[in-house]
């Protein structure tokens, strides 16, 4: 067997916004490795769907209705974790979105107040109220999901900043917590198709077809692209890795327009081999 399956088979983690998309995936990932999972979320059908999910699968998981962007909500969650299993070593703060965001002059006060409350000030008040209980027990494991618009101006401005935001507030909590054995890590996933993806995203036509030509491995993400790389930050095998962003973008933020390169460079002929015989 497959030792990343069962290396985190005593832990707990929290995973907010798991009811669906990369929350749910990330929340099967750990389950799968035996880890005990919080889902924490407003949606409670989505979140107790995610619940029966891991259940018929082996694995264990509670639903706690939680708003991430109400600071009695997260503490209520966190100290209902602790009493009922007795630590938090995992936390995925992935909770977010981006409701109705647009360009800078375009958003409203109310617009940006949103956003940055569920992403931003979320993640903030979710790593606040663990890490007490995370030092207590001796370190453990935070991973914020961000986004690949926290590195690109490639729009959605509230959306932008708060993710921007979370990066920082990652690497802070590494350098001011990891003398006590905790580790921060971000993850800045490109697009990464889910229920909640734009219409021009998963239907043919012109915006889709020169949005995916950005991506260099020729497809967008999927939700399980994203929980593979937050399962490898949460494991031993990340017990290094600590205030940093692994980019899970297939290859968007690596260079230029496709288009462009293959005009340039002939990147669609495959190469050849060119050493002689002798």
């Amino acid at each position: 067997m497959d030792t990343s399956t069962t290396e985190r088979s005593n832990d707990v983690a929290v995973v907010t916004g798991a009811a669906k998309g990369i929350g749910r995936a990330i929340a099967e990932r750990l389950a799968d490795a035996g880890t005990t999972v919080i889902v924490a979320d407003v949606d409670s059908d989505g979140g107790e769907e995610t619940v029966a999910r891991i259940e018929e699968n082996g694995g264990t998981a509670e639903f706690v209705g939680t708003d991430v962007s109400d600071s009695a909500d997260v503490s209520a969650m966190v100290e209902a974790t602790m009493e009922r299993h007795g630590s938090v070593d995992v936390l995925v703060n992935n909770a977010g979105g981006s409701f109705d965001d647009g360009n800078v002059a375009d958003v409203t006060d109310d617009t940006w107040e949103r956003i940055i409350d569920v992403n931003l000030k979320g993640q903030f008040l979710c790593a606040r109220e663990v890490l007490p209980a995370m030092v207590e027990s001796g370190g453990g494991s935070m991973v914020h999901v961000s986004s690949i618009n926290a590195k690109l101006g490639i729009g959605l401005a509230s959306y932008s900043a708060a993710k921007n935001g979370i990066v920082a507030l990652s690497r802070l909590i590494a350098t001011q917590y990891g003398r006590h054995g905790v580790r921060s890590n971000a993850v800045c996933p490109g697009s990464i198709i889910t229920d909640a993806s734009s219409e021009k995203l998963t239907t043919e036509g012109p915006v889709r077809e020169e949005w995916l030509n950005q991506y260099p491995v020729g497809r967008f993400g999927r939700p399980e692209d994203v929980a593979e790389a937050a399962f490898y930050l949460t494991s031993e095998k990340a017990s290094f890795v600590t205030g940093t962003e692994l980019v899970v973008d297939g290859g968007l933020s690596a260079g230029l327009d496709q288009r462009l390169e293959t005009m340039m460079y002939d990147i669609d002929e495959p190469p050849t081999w060119n050493c002689d015989d002798n």
